[in-house]
């Protein structure tokens, strides 16, 4: 049975972890609340550039953007993988590495050969750590808050490497914030150019052409479709170590109380059995 300076030793240690993991909590949760107004506020630009390119590409001529019509044969992919560059936020980053190697498998099934782009540190270490081959670039340490020059890097790069031929299409792969409790891996293709589900084509005329349009506005769309993937994750990030250190502070507290119990039983042997003592050495005297 540990000693009764060992067991205070213990609790001190572990009120100071509660301490820690509460103050954390707190701060997650006043970050999640901007990270989830820059996520709210960015969506009806994202859903309404999407909308309107989608009505454009109903009545583009067959000389449209590369971005949009795509190359007939996909043999190479591109994935864009968004996770975190730090970690204590649940199984955020693992949720999204297994829908990853689920994702790849059904690609290399198919035949086609795979590119991984790691947004985050997290996701940049388990790709060296277990498929180093696929990883063709990284992006990490992009700061507290998500600017949006970060996704016109990665979108750029992308774009890029479309364009040379490197790779046949991209998709990206983020963390879609449900709930304050939940948190979805999904994944969506970048380039080229899909259409939105369910949306409906309008008649419209379009000044100057729509093939002008569409070269202004499909690699706009291509960044914003970027962007709203890296607050998405970033809004899940905070929500889910909010969870995490929420419920590290209640397992904390159930261990004190644990160990406090614990404490007094010990306390209470050692002084009974210093009675005891006592008393024996009273009645042999």
């Amino acid at each position: 049975m540990p000693s009764l300076k060992t067991l205070r030793l213990r609790i001190k240690s572990v009120k100071n972890t509660r301490q820690i993991t509460k103050t954390m909590k707190m701060v997650a949760a006043a970050k999640v609340r901007r990270a989830r107004s820059a996520v709210e506020n960015a969506r009806p630009y994202s859903e309404l550039l999407a909308n309107m390119l989608s009505d454009i590409t109903a009545s583009a001529s067959g000389s449209a953007p590369l971005l949009l019509t795509g190359r007939a044969t996909i043999r190479t992919v591109r994935l864009v993988l968004c996770g975190s560059d730090r970690g204590l936020c649940g199984g955020l980053n693992t949720q999204l590495m297994k829908m990853a190697h689920v994702w790849i498998e059904s690609q290399v099934a198919l035949g086609r050969t795979v590119q991984v782009v790691a947004v985050g540190r997290k996701i940049r270490d388990a790709l060296k750590s277990f498929q180093s081959d696929l990883l063709v670039a990284s992006h990490t340490d992009m700061g507290r808050h998500v600017e949006f020059s970060h996704a016109q890097t990665i979108a750029a790069q992308s774009c890029e490497a479309f364009e040379l031929g490197d790779c046949d299409a991209v998709f990206i792969m983020r963390s879609r914030m449900v709930s304050m409790l939940t948190q979805t891996p999904e994944v969506s293709q970048l380039i080229p150019f899909e259409k939105p589900a369910g949306t409906t084509t309008a008649s419209m005329d379009y000044e100057p052409s729509e093939d002008t349009v569409l070269a202004h506005l499909l690699p706009l769309n291509l960044n914003m479709q970027v962007f709203s993937a890296l607050l998405e994750t970033q809004a899940s990030e905070q929500a889910a170590r909010m969870a995490a250190m929420d419920s590290a502070t209640r397992n904390a507290g159930e261990m004190i109380k644990k160990l406090s119990v614990q404490y007094n039983r010990s306390r209470q042997a050692a002084i009974t059995k210093e009675l005891i003592e006592i008393i024996s050495g009273a009645e042999a005297v």
